[in-house]
């Protein structure tokens, strides 16, 4: 592949998993992720630095693995997970998917996001914001996240907030 068509790949997979996560099609999810993924969101640690480490430092979201992703989407269809009955309604938007590191076999992509939920229970409706970072490896399936960095931009949240809304 190209280059350009590389990119394009990469990104429609990030695409792919926001659509995913709004459709709750959690088993599609989750296969676009390797086994050794991480997934982290990390706390702000000022107004302006955020935990440079999720072993330092306080983390909104962490996952070292897809192990943890896996058990958190088995809690989730379950519905032994209070904080997920009933599960909040969510639209991602994503913007400014730009490809900012490539290698032969790897891919980093930056871009800008907004989810808004809708929280069934509270009658509310609340819109989450920030960047992605997505680093992508090329599988035999295709490209795949090895990892997710998430900057979450309105950090003071009203309720609660769980892999699905961001």
């Amino acid at each position: 592949m190209s280059d350009r068509s590389d990119g394009q790949a990469a990104i429609d997979v990030i695409r792919r998993e926001a659509m995913y996560l709004d459709e709750h099609r959690w088993t599609e999810w989750l296969d676009l992720y390797t086994d050794n993924c991480e997934y982290w969101m990390p706390m702000w640690r000022t107004e302006e630095t955020l935990n440079a480490d999720p072993q330092d430092g306080l983390s909104h979201i962490y996952y070292a693995s897809r192990a943890g992703l896996d058990d958190r989407i088995a809690r989730i269809t379950s519905r032994k997970s209070p904080a997920s009955r009933p599960l909040p309604r969510t639209c991602h938007v994503l913007g400014t998917e730009l490809v900012v590191d490539r290698a032969e076999d790897s891919i980093a992509i930056r871009s800008s996001w907004s989810c808004h939920v809708v929280f069934p229970r509270h009658r509310d409706a609340h819109a989450f914001f920030g960047s992605y970072r997505h680093e992508l490896e090329r599988s035999e399936q295709g490209w795949r996240i090895r990892k997710k960095h998430i900057v979450l931009m309105n950090d003071y949240i009203p309720t609660l907030l769980d892999i699905y809304c961001v």
